[in-house]
Parts: structure tokens; C-alpha cells; sequence
């Protein structure tokens, strides 16, 4: 029963961390015509890096985490785990197996992919801390495989303050010569490009990723951080003509605003210090969060504006989707990943340009 269900919280971790990469970054950052700040006025320091890498997660982002709900419970591996013994699989008991893999490697220390399980099971909860010496010791085991490079390298980037410059930046490196094709490695290498300006060496690594898996959702997402990184190079967008002399460019109109409330109801649930998601993702397909503002519940009721300058990622912002579902979310423990006992009010899928939504948290997030 034990192997059974190590492989699907295996499984169910996994796909997760594809997942969910794009909200760890609690302080998303700042650069030049695109400010990715994901927490309002306290929050914008430089472009969250990584989670432009970590568009990379929108090739399997197909999990309700982020800041709606409880990832591992939508899991459609771990239902079929948790309808098979009768129960579902809550966030302690991943928590627990978690530990108990991270004590059976103290007696197998050569299980390569134990500590890769490992590695990644600390990333998915936001340890990366503990992540970072997890993934060392499976490249220890392994030196050559490219995707332990790159997940070494993203989570030593989080625990580097969200820098990719030195180690990382050479464990990518690392990771494309042994496989030129690697996603996540060439999603990485074009947000390290970006965010140091080298927005010609960004569209190489996207442009070649979008050709790697051309029909993926994560292709059709990553489109917008081309265009970005091409604009920015000084070419055309995708798709557009090129403006008559004297004349600029008009942008669209890419925003969301309203006011968030909490229920009087939830009112007792929620201390003033709890912080408050206020979030935008796509109506339809990935889940990744398109903008997202943190505040704070004692800001509430909050009047709210959501726009590109809030985007988790150069390729992936509101000016790039139609409709979207907005949503606030109280996190009890200040992380981006929902947990059971969170608090969260969701919109009806609106158009992007809407405004004087009402949005009230009354719901509790189950386990």
C-alpha cells in the first residue's frame, strides 16, 4: 500500500509543481516596460523571474491551485488515489508522506529518485530551502539529467532572493547542453535574458521553446512574452503591421477593476494581518494567474485595479486573453498555495476591460 501511494503523491507532486510555480514568488519584481509586480504598492520589486519561467508550468497547469483552491485535491491522481482507499488526501497527510520519504532517504541515501520526489515535494509546499540541498544530492547521483538541473536551478533562484545570475544561470547552461530542448531549462534561460535586457537572447530561448511544443497551451501563453521580448529587441509583434511614420501604437485597454468585500459571515475567520490575493487568471484553459495584487485584510473593503503591470510573467498577461475569472483569497498562512480553511470569492467569466466588479469572499476553501 506504501508504494502505491508514494507513486501517486509522486504523481499528484509532480504535476503540481508544473502547476504552480507561477504564484511562489511572494515578491514579484519590477523591469522596464513590464512591471510584473504581484503585490501592489509593498510588493513591486524586480520582474518575478522566475515565475516567467515558471510559464513553463502553464504546459501543465491543469490543477484549481494558485488561489482558488487546493491543488493536490484536484488532482486526478490523487482522486483515483483517495477514491481507492475511501478517503480524500488532504495537505497534512501530503505534508506527512513528505516527511516520511525524507526519512527513509536518511537510511537510502543512493535513491536517486527518492531525492528527486524529494526535491520537488519541498518545492510544491514552498520550501524551497529545503528543496535546494534535496535536488544537490540527486544531481550528486545523477549529474547529467536536465531536468534536475533546472529544477535545482529554480529553486536555488527562489532562495537566492529570485535571482537566476551566477550558480543558476550555469546549472541552465548546464541543462540545455545536455538537452537543447529541455522546456522548463529554455523557459528559465529566456526569463535570465529578460530580465537582464537581452530581450533578443529572451525571444531566441521562447521562440524555440514555442517550436518545441507548438501545440501546447504553454505555447499559446509564452505568445505574449514574444511579442514582448520582440518588441522590446525592437521588431514587430506577431501577428501586427508595421505603424505609419508619425503615428504610435495605441494599447489595448487591458485592465479589471472593482471592490473586494469579505462576508460578514467570514468576518471572525480572518485576522487583520491575513493576506488578501486579489487575482485574475483565463476564463478557459491554463490557470496561471494572468495579474495579482496582495494586500492585507484590514485593507478590506478594497477598491482594486488589475492590469499587465501586475503579470506574473512577460508571457502570460490580461492583454493576452479575452474573458478572465476574478478572484480575492484571504491565505491564513501568507503563502500563494490554497490551503483548506483559506477564504475566496470568484467572478463569473468577464471580459477583460470590465469594470465595477463586486467581489465578496464567502466561501471557505475545503480540504
Amino acid at each position: 500500500m506504501i508504494p502505491f501511494v508514494l507513486i501517486a503523491l509522486a504523481m499528484a507532486l509532480v504535476t503540481a509543481l508544473l502547476l504552480t510555480r507561477p504564484l511562489w514568488w511572494s515578491k514579484p519584481a519590477k523591469v522596464p516596460a513590464d512591471d510584473l509586480a504581484a503585490a501592489g504598492e509593498a510588493a513591486r520589486s524586480p520582474l518575478p523571474m522566475i515565475a516567467g519561467l515558471s510559464s513553463f508550468v502553464v504546459v501543465l497547469l491543469a490543477a484549481g491551485y494558485l488561489v482558488v483552491g487546493a491543488p493536490l485535491a484536484l488532482d486526478p491522481s490523487v482522486r483515483t488515489a483517495a477514491s481507492n482507499s475511501g478517503a480524500e488526501i488532504t495537505f497534512e497527510q501530503i505534508e506527512a508522506m513528505t516527511q516520511k520519504l525524507a526519512d527513509r532517504l536518511k537510511q537510502q541515501p543512493d535513491d536517486v529518485k527518492g531525492w528527486t520526489m524529494l526535491g520537488r515535494s519541498y518545492a510544491v509546499m514552498g520550501r524551497h530551502a529545503d528543496a535546494v540541498p534535496a535536488f544537490k544530492q540527486a544531481l550528486a547521483l545523477k549529474p547529467d539529467d536536465a531536468n534536475l538541473l533546472a529544477d535545482y536551478a529554480d529553486a536555488l533562484a527562489v532562495v537566492n532572493g529570485r535571482k537566476l545570475e551566477g550558480e543558476p544561470s550555469k546549472l541552465i547552461a548546464r541543462a540545455l547542453e545536455i538537452d537543447p530542448n529541455n522546456l522548463k531549462a529554455l523557459s528559465l534561460a529566456g526569463t535570465a535574458a529578460f530580465l537582464r535586457k537581452d530581450f533578443a537572447g529572451a525571444l531566441r530561448h521562447w521562440e524555440k521553446l514555442a517550436q518545441v511544443a507548438p501545440d501546447s497551451d504553454f505555447a499559446r501563453q509564452i505568445q505574449g512574452g514574444i511579442d514582448e521580448a520582440r518588441r522590446l529587441a525592437g521588431g514587430p509583434a506577431a501577428g501586427t503591421q508595421a505603424q505609419a511614420p508619425g503615428t504610435a501604437a495605441k494599447p489595448a485597454a487591458a485592465s479589471v477593476s472593482g471592490t473586494v468585500t469579505l462576508s460578514k459571515q467570514l468576518a471572525g475567520k480572518a485576522a487583520p494581518d491575513d493576506t488578501v490575493f486579489v487575482f485574475a487568471r483565463a476564463a478557459e484553459g491554463s490557470r496561471v494567474p494572468l495579474a495579482i495584487l496582495r494586500k492585507q485584510v484590514k485593507d478590506l473593503p478594497l477598491k482594486f485595479t488589475l492590469d499587465d503591470s501586475m503579470a506574473m510573467s512577460p508571457a502570460a498577461k490580461l492583454s493576452g486573453s479575452p474573458k478572465v475569472i476574478v478572484g480575492a483569497r484571504v491565505s491564513k498562512s501568507g503563502g500563494a498555495l490554497a490551503q483548506p480553511g483559506d477564504l475566496q470569492g470568484l467572478s463569473p467569466p468577464i471580459d477583460v476591460g470590465s469594470t465595477g466588479l463586486a467581489i465578496e469572499i464567502g466561501q471557505v476553501v475545503g480540504p
